[in-house]
């Protein structure tokens, strides 16, 4: 039964304390997105179109694991409840994989290939055993759809100032750490933020409750998948997701290579310890932070989905606009860039709680609450779309004759604009377009909450 506790707004420790979660995830996704690939090409020495592959393979198998660890979660049964107590068991053994993943050891070519697999299948694997249950926690922790919509908007301001610390401090960090030892600076910066990580999932875990308590779940995995693949606003929102995070993906993983290359950036502080490349990134990620910050009371006057749309398209046309920027108007390329990212601060803040309203359509049809396998089969849609995302500017750098920390022919530069432009341009365009297509509106949802209320009471 539901008390009328459980109707009670969220506290802002606990929204807080819920919204710190992502902070921590959002240090190795910074991380990983931002610099992983460069880390992999130009400081671990492997070729391009191997850690494409490698990243491809490895986010697959991953991915796969998002709806086995959902359904696993869901038929969890703890007096800390069901999703709450991974972040308790997971947290120590995600940052020592964390850290592994950057401590770089001097093997041989195939052995550096190697180790690249294994570490980094390892990680992501453990991120899927915390962030799926941390993610179907949303989904419990209160029965209203406006308070699901503000817990997800300080998760995302938190997701976007962990990535804004990654995107400011890596690479100086890695500067001052290790001198010009590059392997011993990412691995150093890496420890910090590992740490870090750990103690957030842990305050995570102790400021937040499952408000929704849910009976043994006993229905078969087979029956559950049957269940969500008929709930087409889940299947529009996951594609949507793979579209639009493949994008974002591919555009982050092309700025460093962009600065770099085409704006002929040397790498040198330009202000304070931040070079050129942490600066267009934490404007970017400010942008994302604004957008999140912005995304609930938008969502108090527009549909959800009118809204991410709108926010697509729009990241789409300045996208286009940023090819025809001369390489010497850094200024006016940070300022799209901002804007751009602020769209998708909107539009990831709102498809995460959509994601949660999906939810609550499926117990409305079926009688059945399946949040774990509901949420991570929707970390299933992001995986896939961030393994493609990241393996994509492998694969244009390989097409297009790349050579690490050699000067581009033309045809390479123009790969490089297309790759951090036009490429993640179309893709957000997809993206926000699958929005006419799905069915869950304000009158809908406001429907469900209220038989969804009776039934439960």
């Amino acid at each position: 039964m539901q008390t009328s506790q459980n109707h009670q707004p969220l506290s802002f420790k606990e929204k807080i304390g819920y919204g710190l979660g992502d902070m921590a995830s959002n240090f190795y996704l910074g991380f990983f997105g931002l610099y992983l690939l460069y880390y992999y090409t130009d400081i671990y020495g492997l070729a391009p179109a191997a850690v494409g592959i490698m990243l491809l393979i490895s986010k697959i198998i991953d991915a796969v694991s998002d709806p086995v660890m959902g359904a696993i979660a869901d038929r969890t049964q703890t007096r800390h409840g069901k999703y709450r107590p991974y972040l308790l068991w997971m947290a120590v053994p995600y940052g020592l994989l964390g850290f592994a993943i950057f401590f770089g050891p001097d093997f041989s070519q195939t052995g550096k290939l190697i180790y690249a697999y294994v570490t980094y299948i390892g990680v992501m694997l453990i991120f899927t055993a915390i962030n799926v249950p941390y993610s179907a926690l949303l989904a419990v922790i209160s029965p209203s759809a406006e308070e699901r919509t503000k817990a997800t908007t300080y998760r995302l301001v938190c997701a976007s100032i962990g990535t804004l610390l990654i995107a400011a401090f890596a690479t100086p960090l890695a500067k001052l750490l290790g001198g010009d030892d590059d392997v011993l600076g990412f691995r150093l910066t890496m420890s910090i933020f590992a740490v870090l990580a750990v103690g957030i999932f842990l305050f995570t875990f102790m400021t937040t409750r499952e408000r929704i308590t849910l009976p043994k779940h006993e229905s078969s995995l087979g029956k559950d998948i049957g269940d969500l693949v008929k709930n087409i606003s889940w299947v529009v929102l996951a594609i949507a997701c793979i579209l639009i995070v493949i994008g974002l993906i591919a555009r982050f993983s092309s700025i460093i290579y962009y600065v770099k290359y085409y704006m002929q950036d040397s790498g040198e502080a330009v202000f304070w310890i931040f070079d050129r490349v942490a600066i267009f990134t934490s404007f970017g990620i400010i942008g994302q932070l604004f957008g999140a910050m912005i995304a609930s009371t938008l969502a108090l006057y527009f549909s959800k989905h009118s809204l991410v749309l709108f926010m697509c398209v729009l990241h789409a046309v300045l996208l286009g606009i940023g090819f025809f920027i001369p390489p010497d108007m850094y200024i006016t390329t940070v300022f799209l860039h901002f804007i751009g990212i602020g769209t998708f601060g909107v539009v990831i803040t709102l498809l995460f709680a959509m994601f949660t309203d999906c939810a609550e359509y499926g117990e409305w049809k079926t009688g059945k609450r399946t949040s774990g396998l509901t949420v991570s089969a929707s970390m299933f849609a992001l995986k896939v779309g961030s393994a493609v995302g990241g393996a994509l500017p492998a694969f244009v750098l390989g097409y297009v004759g790349f050579v690490a920390n050699e000067v581009q022919t033309d045809a390479t530069m123009m790969g490089l604009r297309v790759m951090a432009t036009w490429l993640p341009a179309v893709l957000f365009a997809l993206g926000g377009l699958m929005m006419l297509f799905y069915k869950i509106d304000k009158h809908t949802l406001a429907q469900i909450e209220t038989d969804l209320k009776v039934k439960r009471n």
